[in-house]
């Protein structure tokens, strides 16, 4: 099971000198994370780059960055806030097919980094950015934020208890149905669209805190005229006799809850599995319950609190999200694609037979 965050002050509070950011994109993820991050009261809003000036000087002046890059002059918008030595940390937003080569650029750099899901496109490029990172001395973490909220850290609480006794199956689904749109990066095959780069990291998440290394994953996945996946299902097998089965999609609204029986009872989360609102907890000799949990602003502060925790620590990585399990879960989305024929154009060998 992955280890617990504990904090008993609120995520806002500084623990430490203050962190200068760069934020590296201006879409929807990138402004509701900001949001949260200029919240905190240890961190220090940078510079921001967009490949256009409008885009970046706009996103400055809604948060308050000092600076703001865009591309020109032979040299990117992102390549100019890594040449910022007032930058400390870079946190990345753009599309999945942009993640490597910005976090490659950014280490590179000798910037810590916080990476949008997924931290690359295959374990390959993962395991290029972690090897990289530890060769600097840098930090380098997926932005798993789930890992990091209160819901999360409890039900790994609970789970650890042994309230619900030893678990011997979970079941998780994630998924919506947005309308088709070719400009989008959730239906562009070179962004890494379709629901498994996208949505399928949340139910592993959850899959491993319960169960921990699966011994094997099969999967079977519908696969668009376009190339990419509309929906899949995983099923996870362990050694100890254990199962996960896990869906996403982008053709279908789901529940996205995630249900975890053990010998002694269940759990199960209220409200999308990424972010719960609460958890209703039934042990065979108990009566069942409701616990609810409320977030501070979007709920990425947690996260962007242990980053900034682990810099002022001089620590290269977090304990609750490492490079290697960011390489590792790459591992089974790989064996996944592999088996589902899911391939991306930046994919350099063919999906074995």
């Amino acid at each position: 099971m992955l280890p617990v965050p504990v904090s008993t002050i609120a995520p806002s509070t500084a623990t430490g000198r203050p962190i200068r950011w760069g934020v590296v994109a201006t879409g929807s993820i990138a402004a509701r994370v900001v949001h949260d991050l200029a919240l905190l009261d240890d961190a220090v809003l940078q510079a921001v780059s967009s490949r256009f000036e409008a885009s970046a000087r706009a996103f400055a002046l809604r948060f308050g960055f000092a600076s703001a890059y865009s591309d020109g002059e032979g040299s990117t918008g992102y390549e100019r806030l890594l040449a910022d030595p007032a930058v400390d940390v870079v946190y990345i937003a753009t599309p999945h097919a942009q993640h490597h080569a910005v976090a490659l650029a950014a280490l590179a750099a000798g910037k810590h980094v916080l990476c949008e899901k997924p931290l690359a496109m295959d374990a390959g490029q993962a395991a290029e950015l972690a090897v990289l990172a530890a060769e600097r001395g840098l930090f380098l973490m997926e932005a798993v934020w789930t890992r990091f909220l209160p819901s999360f850290r409890r039900a790994s609480t609970i789970l650890r208890s042994g309230e619900i006794g030893q678990p011997r199956w979970l079941q998780a689904d994630l998924g919506f149905a947005p309308p088709f749109d070719p400009a989008s990066r959730t239906w562009d095959r070179a962004a890494g669209g379709g629901a498994l780069l996208d949505l399928a990291v949340y139910p592993l998440t959850w899959a491993l805190a319960a169960l921990g290394e699966p011994s094997s994953v099969s999967a079977q996945g519908l696969l668009t005229p376009e190339g990419i996946d509309l929906q899949n299902a995983l099923t996870l097998s362990y050694s100890s006799g254990a199962h996960a089965q896990l869906t996403t999609s982008i053709g279908a609204h789901c529940p996205s809850v995630v249900t975890i029986s053990g010998t002694d009872g269940w759990l199960r989360s209220s409200g999308p599995l990424f972010n719960p609102g609460e958890l209703v907890i039934q042990p065979r000799q108990g009566t069942l319950r409701t616990e609810r949990f409320e977030v501070f602003g979007n709920g990425f502060s947690y996260e962007l609190r242990e980053v900034t925790r682990c810099l002022q620590e001089g620590l290269t990585e977090s304990p609750f999200m490492t490079p290697a399990e960011s390489v590792r879960i790459m591992e089974l989305l790989d064996e996944a694609r592999r088996q589902m024929g899911l391939r991306y154009p930046s994919d350099s060998d063919p999906v074995p037979a």
